[in-house]
């Protein structure tokens, strides 16, 4: 009768299990299949991702993305098996992580997601190239729950505020530091830990402090160029975080969006709050349920607390991609009205950037992103209000364009004044494609000398660089024939 009684509580219990998991079968295989080719890959692209942590932090975008094709290429010639396209997002990324770190206010862009994911991996301290504050700004919000310590070396008890965290594990930010780094925190700096009455410890100055492993530094630096001494550089993990074209593009839509659409931008950042517990708890329910699976000893059947625990994860699970779905069609929508916007925040990026370059005129011509910004919203809520899109697009361009400009000159000499309207329009004309790339380089450079074959046909007024650059000229396709013209008219 007992054997009965089992045999019945164990088709129940196989006919839930079928049912909860049944229905995962296709997306497991696949899962399986794909986790052969990444196993397969695996070498070539930890390798790959290996170097850019130790090597190529302190670089821009487009030099990693230049050093990480040559590697790639030389990993094929080797015969080593790896991914046509490596990236640190594929190999060491989590989406749940990244989804978070996004929402902490790290920008989107592949850029920094990369750097976030190298600060992780790495095993020094990172130290952050931030002229913009983007860095400082994620750390603190990232780290505010575990009672983050702001900190300056300039402050005058900023070492004993370091030796309490280290002992008691709280993060740590050190902000505007130098060129050159305090000596007294060499020890930290190289993790130089020591066993003490069985207990992990530092030397700090003269203090000896327990070492707490959940201690972690932050340093970043407002340099925008900074020259760190081999000796520093390799102490620590440098990091470029200065901001790239693509994450201003898109922190400048995130605040028109707001500003035109606020309620549009409200549901917007409530998704991707939901959209990253959502995945956080899905990916927990799985593992879950590969744990109760994996150490399930003897029959599964006979264990009626594993297949209730299998149960209530499936019924999470499915809630929760349900939810998802929705979400994701919702966020679909969303983005097609953002999109309308792209075109201000396209333009906005392209005036930041001319604005930063005017530093390379006088190192005091130095403007911040958060001014930027702060201009920028007043310029969306003083303009011109339309109801029709295109419209409203040009209007918000031409005003802030025109505010940018009236309020940059006021801290410009007067003799730059006149530049800084030059490189505005080439930069705006450029960005609509309207410059000729060759003519704007023939500019800036003449060209290129090289022997000229034709004889000078009128030395007497003509300089032989002169006639030389109208040589040169010639070979533009605008200015075709311009050299034969001359030599027929001298």
């Amino acid at each position: 009768e007992s054997d009965v009684d089992l045999c019945e509580k164990k088709l129940v219990r196989a006919k839930q299990l079928i049912d909860g998991l049944g229905g995962e079968k296709t997306r497991w295989i696949q899962n399986v299949e794909d986790l052969k080719i990444e196993y397969t890959d695996l070498t070539g692209n930890v390798l790959i991702s290996a170097g850019v942590i130790a090597y190529l932090g302190a670089f821009t975008a487009d030099y990693r993305d230049e050093v990480t094709v040559k590697w790639t290429k030389l990993c094929r010639a080797k015969k080593i098996p790896g991914k046509e396209n490596p990236s640190l997002f594929q190999t060491l990324g989590d989406p749940v992580s990244v989804r978070s770190w996004n929402v902490n206010g790290l920008p989107t862009d592949s850029f920094s997601v990369d750097n976030a994911i190298v600060l992780f991996n790495s095993r020094r301290w990172p130290l952050m190239i931030d002229p913009q504050g983007q860095a400082n700004k994620w750390v603190r919000n990232m780290e505010t729950e575990n009672g983050l310590k702001v900190i300056k070396l300039s402050d005058p008890t900023y070492m004993r505020t370091v030796e309490n965290a280290v002992q008691f594990g709280t993060p740590v930010l050190l902000e505007n530091v130098g060129e050159e780094i305090d000596p007294t925190l060499e020890p930290l700096l190289q993790k130089a830990t020591f066993k003490q009455g069985g207990v992990m410890c530092i030397r700090l100055g003269d203090s000896v402090v327990e070492y707490s492993d959940a201690f972690r530094l932050y340093i970043t630096t407002k340099l925008r160029n900074p020259h760190y001494l081999p000796e520093v550089a390799v102490k620590v993990t440098l990091l470029n975080f200065m901001i790239t074209p693509a994450g201003l593009q898109d922190q400048m839509l995130a605040k028109v969006v707001k500003a035109e659409k606020p309620d549009l931008a409200a549901e917007k950042e409530r998704l991707i709050v939901e959209g990253a517990q959502n995945a956080a708890k899905l990916k927990e329910c799985e593992d879950k349920i590969l744990h109760i699976l994996s150490s399930s000893s003897g029959n599964i059947l006979e264990d009626e607390s594993a297949i209730d625990a299998l149960k209530s994860s499936k019924v999470i699970a499915d809630d929760i991609k349900e939810k998802q779905a929705v979400a994701v069609e919702t966020e679909k929508k969303i983005d097609e009205v953002r999109a309308g916007y792209v075109p201000v925040a396209f333009h906005a990026q392209v005036l930041y950037f001319c604005i930063a370059d005017l530093a390379n005129i006088e190192p005091t011509y130095q403007y911040a992103l958060e001014w930027f910004g702060d201009l920028f919203l007043r310029s969306v809520d003083d303009s011109e209000p339309s109801e029709v899109l295109e419209e409203r697009l040009s209007i918000l361009n031409d005003f802030f364009t025109y505010s940018l400009y009236k309020n940059v000159c006021r801290s410009l000499l007067e003799k730059d004044k006149l530049l800084f309207s030059f490189l505005l329009s080439i930069r705006v004309l450029g960005s609509r494609g309207e410059i000729n790339n060759q003519e704007w380089v023939f500019l800036l450079t003449g060209g290129v000398a090289t022997d000229n074959p034709f004889p000078n046909p009128c030395p007497e007024w003509m300089s032989e660089r002169s006639w030389g650059e109208i040589c040169r000229l010639s070979d533009l396709p605008a200015f075709r024939g311009l050299r034969e013209s001359v030599e027929a008219h001298p």
